[in-house]
């Protein structure tokens, strides 16, 4: 089926009244939760008073939104701020001294970066940053690409596993409430740069990069510590772009963009006074005896507030990247536009790292089953030992592996006659319907594999339960339209935006890896 088939415009107005309801609906009974156990006593920790403006407590169950937004806040403004300015003054003093700033900025972000990661975790931080980077480094001389990885996970696990992450933590003196964070941030982020360098390094055919261009890449202050990451290539081209133009209005996207972000914190912190998606969860007590609509609600709003928070934290940094004239990774897809394992990611940092270095480098075209098996076994293995191995995360992986890789069977199984004949024969409009319904079963094994890792497995496999056993057939049918609705709607978007970057029809192609659409 093309992805340019189209929908009768009254049955698109209908999918989006079911939709909208629908939403409204589940909605309702997460305010009605929310407000009946307000001074519920499981609630205590982490139901705040809020706002005075609402007169109503809020949800503060996320410490790392907190961070960003208001326990650190003013830190975090500070120490980006600073960065801005340095690279600022230096742009404005470096011609009075007959240096080419645009030729140095490289050089700038990392003294800059580098002085500010010594002051606020101290010199043994930095010495253990600076050992992680030599070891990589010299490995990297080698250009083996094989080495390089065994050194890079060798040393990513030393900070991800006992013993050994322990005694690297001890090292680093002081106590403070961000150190677990910044020290696991940055030295995690620190060592996929290192890795990324040593790749990259393998691939250069003249000579190496250099030591100083390492430090440069992995102390550049707005990615070091929370990411995403650029991978070296991209880095090194547009960090030593001498040709610096902004684009026309550019300026005023950055500017859209940094009050749109600072929008969207307003609104999410206002919905924490009414909607304590974060803290029901956590109390299985309470969640046991809520309807199963307000059960899919919160799996569903919990996806969605993870991918907002990855999409302003992602946007205040990449904010800054843009001023500083590089191209940075742009935020994660919102998870109401996925509806196969194919793109779901909540890092497109880390997802276009392991695409380049894993996932499509085995993998290839991603037709054949046994290398698309090799490579996502490889990718999810990596990915475990980033996230931290734990019952969880094995879990987790376990079942995003097997649904990346169900998709492709599914795929094959359904391009063999008579399903390929028979989908041949029906119009298009039909096979995109049809092709929604699966869609919509597939989007709810997304919410369901991920949302374990964001709350908890008792939570994840009571929804399952509720949704897919206890609650048949109404609750389940009726999940399954409504999302149906937004599968259809999704779908009609990527036919809008195919139809504004080809106006010529598509042909349908057979075989391959394709988008269940």
């Amino acid at each position: 089926m093309g992805i340019k088939a189209a929908l009768p415009r009254y049955e698109l107005y209908l999918y989006t009244a079911v939709l909208g309801v629908a939403l409204i609906w589940a909605g309702s009974w997460i305010f009605e939760a929310s407000s009946d156990n307000i001074n519920r006593k499981a609630f205590k920790e982490s139901v705040k008073p809020g706002w005075h403006y609402f007169g109503r407590k809020m949800d503060v169950a996320d410490f790392e939104w907190m961070m960003w937004f208001s326990t650190f806040r003013n830190h975090i403004l500070f120490a980006l701020t600073g960065h801005v300015i340095f690279a600022k003054i230096f742009t404005l003093l470096a011609p009075k001294i007959g240096i080419d700033g645009s030729k140095h900025r490289s050089l700038i972000f990392g003294v800059y970066g580098g002085l500010a990661v010594l002051v606020t975790m101290g010199w043994t931080f930095m010495a253990l940053v600076l050992s992680h980077c030599i070891i990589l480094y010299s490995v990297a001389l080698v250009k083996s690409k094989w080495m390089s990885f065994a050194a890079g996970l060798a040393t990513l696990a030393s900070i991800k596993l006992e013993p050994y992450n322990s005694w690297q933590e001890s090292l680093v003196t002081g106590s403070f409430d961000l150190q677990d964070i910044l020290f696991y941030g940055g030295c995690g982020f620190s060592i996929m740069r290192c890795m990324s360098f040593a790749l990259e390094n393998c691939e250069k055919k003249d000579g190496n990069y250099t030591f100083c261009d390492l430090l440069r890449y992995n102390f550049y202050l707005p990615f070091f510590f929370f990411g995403p990451i650029m991978t070296f290539d991209r880095y090194y081209a547009q960090a030593n772009n001498t040709q610096l133009t902004r684009k026309e209005r550019e300026m005023w996207n950055i500017t859209t963009k940094a009050l749109l972000h600072l929008g969207v914190i307003l609104v999410v912190d206002m919905f924490f006074h009414y909607l304590y998606i974060l803290t029901i969860p956590s109390d299985m007590k309470l969640v046991t005896k809520l309807s199963d609509w307000c059960l899919a609600g919160l799996a569903y709003s919990n996806l969605v507030y993870d991918w907002v928070k990855a999409a302003v934290m992602f946007g205040v940094i990449n904010t800054v990247a843009t001023l500083d004239h590089l191209d940075p990774p742009q935020p994660p897809k919102c998870i109401t536009m996925l509806y196969v394992f194919a793109e779901t990611h909540f890092d497109r940092g880390i997802n276009d790292w392991l695409c380049k270095y894993v996932y499509d480098y085995i993998g290839g075209d991603h037709d054949k089953i046994f290398k698309e098996l090799l490579a996502t076994f490889c990718t999810f293995a990596i990915t475990t030992l980033w996230l931290g191995p734990c019952e969880l995360v094995y879990i987790w992986s376990f079942f995003n592996c097997f649904g990346l890789n169900f998709e492709l069977w599914v795929a094959k199984f359904f391009s063999l006659p008579p399903f390929s004949t028979i989908e041949g024969a029906m119009g298009e409009a039909m096979s995109r319907r049809i092709r929604g319904v699966f869609n919509a079963a597939n989007f709810w094994t997304i919410v369901l594999y991920n949302v374990l890792s964001l709350n908890s497995l008792e939570f994840a496999k009571l929804v399952g339960r509720r949704l897919i056993s206890k609650g048949f057939p109404l609750s389940t049918l009726s999940v399954l339209l409504v999302t149906y609705c937004g599968v259809q709607l999704v779908k009609e978007r990527e036919r809008q935006q195919a139809l504004l970057e080809d106006p010529e029809p598509v042909k349908p192609v057979d075989g391959g890896k394709e988008k269940a659409e």
